[in-house]
Order: structure tokens, then sequence, then C-alpha cells
């Protein structure tokens, strides 16, 4: 279909972070790609991208299934015929348990919502951005502070932050040469479902004790999403922090 907008595509969009920043990039002028694993709310957020004015094709989509990324790519291509932006935003964390404690099993599924299904997602989106026309487009993976700064028994979501950070760096050389900029946006705090339990009884920190955090609100992250991916492509910023101004990362707490 040929359209004058932009497309985006954004997983993880049935709550949180991803859905801020798929009805932020509506508003923004973008037309939408949107998954997740929950077909239920992955309609509602797409109800919420049509209102925004913009036109959304919602793909239900687990990243850590390589054959549903395959398809989530294919009907992507075939309803626009290109691919502008990808937030490479679905991942999971593991329970909080001593390091020496973590079942392989919960190791390997981290890796692959976390890591593989980015890496997955970004070979899609380099197959689509290298051959269109206009050539090129623009990835931001969905890192974390956590990459530089873990909380207590977090081993397996650290690891693969941190290696997201690593395919970030490699995503934006290799993309040179196809007009394929690649960023990466490292969040703290930000208000959602996943971290009501900082403002409601709060969480550990590396001495023993458990404390409320401070959290910001989520659209100043969608705001950011929409500033990177709204730059040309001969600009790019390649890793941004926001974050709550006084939880405890800066410093020693």
């Amino acid at each position: 279909m040929a359209t004058s907008r932009k497309i985006a595509l954004v997983t993880g969009a049935s709550s949180g972070i991803g859905r801020a920043a798929a009805v932020a990039l509506a508003k923004a002028g973008f037309n939408l790609v949107i998954a997740a694993r929950r077909k239920p709310e992955l309609d509602a957020v797409a109800k919420e991208v049509e209102a925004a004015g913009a036109e959304c094709l919602a793909v239900p989509t687990d990243v850590g299934v390589p054959e549903q990324i395959k398809n989530l790519f294919a009907k992507t291509k075939e309803k626009y015929g290109r691919l502008d932006v990808i937030f490479n935003n679905a991942g999971r964390g593991t329970p909080p348990v001593p390091l020496e404690d973590v079942k392989l099993e919960d190791w390997n599924a981290t890796v692959a919502a976390n890591l593989t299904g980015p890496f997955l997602c970004t070979q899609e989106a380099f197959r689509i951005m290298k051959d269109q026309n206009p050539r090129g487009g623009r990835i931001i993976n969905n890192g974390s502070i956590s990459a530089y700064a873990p909380r207590p028994f977090s081993a397996p979501y650290t690891s693969t932050k941190h290696a997201v950070s690593g395919l970030t760096r490699a995503t934006a050389l290799d993309g040179r040469a196809y007009d394929i900029a690649c960023s990466q946006i490292d969040i703290g705090n930000a208000v959602t479902p996943m971290t009501d339990r900082m403002a409601n009884g709060g969480v550990l920190q590396p001495d023993g004790s458990t404390k409320i955090e401070p959290r910001v609100a989520v659209e100043h992250v969608a705001n950011a999403i929409v500033y990177i991916a709204s730059l040309p492509l001969d600009a790019n910023v390649l890793f941004m922090n926001v974050m709550a101004t006084k939880m405890p990362f800066v410093g020693r707490g």
C-alpha cells in the first residue's frame, strides 16, 4: 500500500513503553506495525494508534520464536512495502534469585527474548531497508541502565542488556553501507506496570535494604523515541539515557 507517512514497527507494543512509543509515533506522523504476544491488549493499542490518525497493522508475535518474527516482517512488507523505523522493545526479566540458583530454562528464555529476538528483528529489518527506495532506515534498541549498573539477582537480564549494547554498536557499523542508523535508549524507572513495585513497597538494593525509588513519566521516554526516529539518516543518537533524576544510579545510591 502506497503511503506518504513513514512506517514504524514497535515490538512489545501491548503495554508500557511499547504502547506509549507506538501512540507517540502515530501522533508524530508515522503509520504503525505493532507486535506483542497478547492479542486483546495489542488490538486495544491498535485502536489508540488509529485514534491518533495513523494506520495500524497489529501482528501477534512472540519475539522468542523465529518463525513468528519472519511472519511479522513478511506482513509488514506485504502491507506497506517498506520499513523506516523499528523499535526493538520486547523483552522479559527473570525471577530475582541468587545467580547460582538461576534455572537454565529461565536463562535461555531471557536470552531468546532480549537478545536473539532483537538480533533476528534487526536481520529482517536490514533485508527490507537496504533494498527499498529511498534506501535505509533506523533501528532503535531498548537497552537498560542495568547493563551498566545491575540490580541484585539479575544476571540473565543484565547479561542480555549488556549484549544489546554490543549489538547496537555492530548494527550501527554494519548499517553504514546501507544508510541504516542504529540507536539505543537506556531507560531508568519509567512509570509502567512493570515498575509499580518501585513505588509500592520498594525494590531490593545492593546493601540488602528495600527502598522506594523515584520514577519518570513514560511519555518522556516515548518523546525521546520520537525524537530519535525523526532524525535524518545522516544524524544519529547512538546511546541515550532517559531516567528518573533521583533514582539510585549515578554515584553510590
